[in-house]
């Protein structure tokens, strides 16, 4: 009778779940749930389980279909199957990259669940965006995770929630703004305007949470969309298809509607590097982490809409990299520490547990393996390369502390601050330790 019962019961959860297949549900009666995530770089690091294993991924609203990458042996890591061999291509001047497509995976998020998910797994070093983000990274995912709940991002907290869109009911909010979304390729894209060169200027923009800068757009001369003369050229970013360089620069202005941020960076990336991203009609460019996270917001693309609150990043300076140097964790290395022994012992024949014990602090010293931090890009004029550093330089400290103390984003922000701020860094190079300073320097 009890096995039975059993099959009956297996046989009711397997049929109530085989209508949403092909589609994340909530394993959960309240049918919403709260997931943590990590904040690094202006990027969402969520946690993602794919067939069982658990691995971190950016929360991305630029991409279709999730894509994991650096797993030398993803098909026996993952236990993935029904693959099939493509090419795809992302922001960069290289070439489409090889990937396997593969179908029927289990995808878990907190207690969302989809059993039938395609995955794109891509392979290669220059393909894997943890270093540049100092922690683990195995992949992006978005528009399935979009697409079957209503979003609430809470910028300002670390966290999201996944509500199914049938229970959810917008509540009133005087100091809230709601956007219309429309959609290319299945990507959300958002009207917005810009003030450059005195002049306003309606701009459309991808919404891209998983871009960390605040504005890229795409120069058109006939539409008064360009870098004026106050710029610089600089790295911009990393893509699947390679490096993206271009200029930065300030805007005016930007608004969404009534909310309006001053003086925003602008980055106007290479025309070789956008060649695709310019397909879609109208687009002008993109809208990144380092505005999105000044808003808490409301992704519900069932109804095209998104609903932003100013949180308390909104009034932040926007700041960019004024040492020219950009680090990526590049593995290990040993660096000694110190550990204090306490001994105490009988001092004139006392117990040791009676009064009159002497104690001797006695320094002992092990190695250890610690994060090592490399300069994997050093924009050309910058103070850090006329002060001679160059790449491939690892870091071993930076002001006279050891670099191994700091996180990668502590010691980026570092480069972020005030322009005449000191810099010293020791570090090694064929085996050699060489000491560099320079002061970081404004360009706008």
């Amino acid at each position: 009778m009890k096995k039975i019962l059993y099959l009956f019961f297996l046989f009711f959860c397997l049929s109530n779940l085989a209508p949403s297949q092909n589609k994340f549900i909530i394993q959960n009666k309240k049918g919403l749930d709260k997931i943590s995530f990590k904040l690094i770089n202006n990027l969402m690091i969520i946690p993602v389980e794919v067939n069982g294993v658990e691995l971190s991924f950016i929360l991305d609203t630029g991409v279709s279909k999730p894509i994991i990458f650096n797993f030398l042996n993803v098909s026996d890591t993952l236990k993935i199957k029904n693959t099939e061999t493509i090419y795809i291509r992302g922001l960069g001047a290289g070439e489409a990259v090889e990937a396997l497509k593969s179908r029927n995976n289990i995808f878990k998020i907190g207690d969302a669940i989809k059993l039938n998910q395609d995955l794109f797994a891509v392979y290669g070093l220059d393909l894997n965006f943890g270093p540049r983000l100092g922690a683990p990274i195995h992949g992006i995912i978005g528009l399935d995770v979009f697409r079957d709940f209503v979003v609430k991002i809470n910028y300002s907290s670390s966290f999201i929630e996944l509500i199914e869109p049938k229970i959810f009911k917008y509540k009133k909010c005087k100091n809230c703004e709601r956007l219309n979304l429309e959609f290319y390729n299945d990507k959300p894209y958002v009207n917005a305007e810009v003030s450059l060169n005195d002049k306003k200027i309606p701009v459309k923009l991808l919404i891209d949470s998983g871009g960390s800068d605040s504005l890229w757009l795409f120069e058109d001369d006939s539409l008064g969309i360009t870098s004026g003369n106050k710029f610089f050229r600089d790295f911009l970013g990393h893509g699947l298809s390679g490096s993206v360089y271009g200029k930065r620069g300030k805007a005016e202005s930007f608004s969404l509607k009534s909310f309006q941020l001053n003086k925003p960076n602008v980055a106007y990336p290479d025309s070789t590097s956008i060649i695709f991203a310019k397909k879609v009609r109208g687009r002008n460019g993109s809208m990144s982490g380092n505005i999105l996270k000044r808003f808490n917001i409301i992704m519900d693309y069932r109804n095209s809409l998104m609903t932003l609150r100013k949180n308390r990043n909104f009034k932040q300076k926007f700041s960019y990299n004024k040492s020219g140097i950009e680090l990526a964790h590049n593995g290990v290395r040993f660096v000694k520490e110190y550990e204090t022994l306490r001994r105490g012992f009988d001092d004139n024949n006392q117990n040791a547990n009676q009064r009159g014990v002497t104690f001797l602090l006695d320094r002992r010293s092990k190695m250890v393996l610690k994060p090592a931090y490399a300069i994997v890009e050093l924009r050309e004029g910058s103070p850090a390369e006329k002060a001679g550093l160059m790449k491939g330089d690892v870091v071993l400290s930076i002001n006279g502390k050891s670099t191994h103390q700091f996180s990668l984003q502590q010691i980026m922000l570092m480069f972020y601050d005030y322009a005449g701020r000191y810099i010293k860094l020791k570090v090694e190079r064929d085996a050699q330790v060489l000491t560099y300073s320079f002061k970081l320097e404004s360009l706008l």
